[in-house]
Formats: structure tokens, C-alpha cells, sequence
């Protein structure tokens, strides 16, 4: 004997002509647009570092005060506001967001002093950087950025080398950063003071800034 309502899946609810959808699902939101970075986690040995180069005339050197939460912000959202960094991490692309996080590595538990440095121009402040000490007691430098009008006078690796500098003295042996692979300038300053790819790392960010869990891939 054939049944005289044809099968209808558990999952579904039988509708006679004209009824409304009521117990179907929603039809399907749009996807929405994922990109996919690529970024790199590079490691040192911080046993035989080059020494700290002198800054160019004119230029200072300004360590960690509590004073300088602001400051550091201020650089980090002039570093980053228009790099490809502020769309992997968009709290970089605005100042509240550089001034949350700025406020976040100082309150971390490993945050170290001597490997957070501010650089100074005779108008202003121009450079940052921030370490923290991981629990494997391995160095992590957090944002390293030099604002645009003053680079290409080797501020990047001064700050860089000051911080590795600051670890070492902490007695640290180690030290790591990660770094988006379409940054091609900064990957290569990294290489040329003997920082090696460890790990490939796939963050994604969809159209709305939401940063998903990254992926990892030993290289």
C-alpha cells in the first residue's frame, strides 16, 4: 500500500498549500569574505647578538615609565594605521585599539622594562617596541614599529637589537617575534640579525575584522 502523503524528512515540517514556513530554518545569511594572512614565527639565539647601533644625531633613546602608556600607543597607531598588520589585527588600525593594547602587555605578567623602548626625534617620538617574558622563559617581542617619515635610517633595528639586548641581560637565551610573510622589508631586516622561520602561521579575518583561531604548520 502506498502511502498517500509522499516522505518528508524528520527534520522537516509538512506544509499544506498556503501555509506559512513555520519550524523551517532560516535560509541561509550570505558568507561572508575571508582573507587569509600568512605569517611567520621567527626565533633568535640571543647569545651572540650585534651590538645596539647609535641612534643618528638628534634622535634618544627613552625607557619604559608608566608615564609613556599613551606614547607608545600614539607610535604604534602611526606605525601600523595604514600597513598591512592593521587588517591582520585591527585593534592596530585605530588609536583606542593601539591604547587598549598597549595597556594589556604592560599589565602581563612577564612584561619587561628593559626590552621596551621608546625612540624620540627632536619633535617628537618616532619608534616602539615592547618585550615580554613568556613562561617557557623565552623573550616575545610584542609590536615593533617606527613611524613613516623616519624610516630608512635604521631605527627598526636599533629598536629591535635594544630589546633582544634587554632580554639577554634578563637571562634570557632565546627570543621570538612573528611577522606577516607580505611584509617582505621586515622579514628580511629579521633574517639579516639572524632571526630563522620556525613556524608558518594562517590567521583568517572575515569582512567585519573578526580574527579566527590561526593555523600552524612546522617549517
Amino acid at each position: 500500500m502506498i502511502s498517500p502523503a509522499p516522505w518528508v524528512p524528520a527534520t522537516s515540517v509538512r506544509l499544506d498549500a498556503g501555509a506559512p514556513a513555520v519550524g523551517l530554518p532560516a535560509p541561509p545569511t550570505a558568507i561572508p569574505h575571508i582573507t587569509y594572512f600568512k605569517r611567520f614565527r621567527m626565533e633568535i639565539d640571543l647569545n651572540d647578538l650585534p651590538p645596539v647601533p647609535a641612534l643618528p644625531g638628534g634622535f634618544v633613546w627613552v625607557p619604559w615609565s608608566d608615564s609613556l602608556v599613551e606614547a607608545h600607543a600614539a607610535v604604534k597607531f602611526r606605525s601600523f594605521e595604514d600597513e598591512i598588520d592593521a587588517g591582520v589585527f585591527p585593534s592596530l588600525s585605530n588609536y583606542n585599539g593601539c591604547f587598549y593594547l598597549m595597556s594589556e602587555i604592560r599589565r602581563k605578567r612577564g612584561f619587561l622594562p628593559q626590552a621596551t623602548w621608546l625612540v624620540k626625534a627632536p619633535q617628537d617620538f618616532c619608534g616602539t617596541v615592547q618585550g615580554v617574558v613568556e613562561r617557557s622563559r623565552t623573550g616575545s617581542i610584542q609590536n615593533l614599529g617606527v613611524t613613516r617619515p623616519f624610516r630608512g635610517q635604521g631605527l627598526g633595528t636599533a629598536l629591535l637589537l635594544r630589546a633582544l639586548h634587554g632580554f639577554y641581560r634578563a637571562g634570557l637565551g632565546r627570543a621570538f617575534l612573528e611577522v606577516t610573510a607580505q611584509n617582505d622589508g621586515a622579514v628580511r631586516l629579521y633574517r639579516r640579525l639572524g632571526f630563522r622561520c620556525r613556524k608558518t602561521l594562517y590567521k583568517s579575518v572575515d569582512a567585519a575584522g573578526t580574527l579566527s583561531t590561526p593555523g600552524f604548520l612546522d617549517d
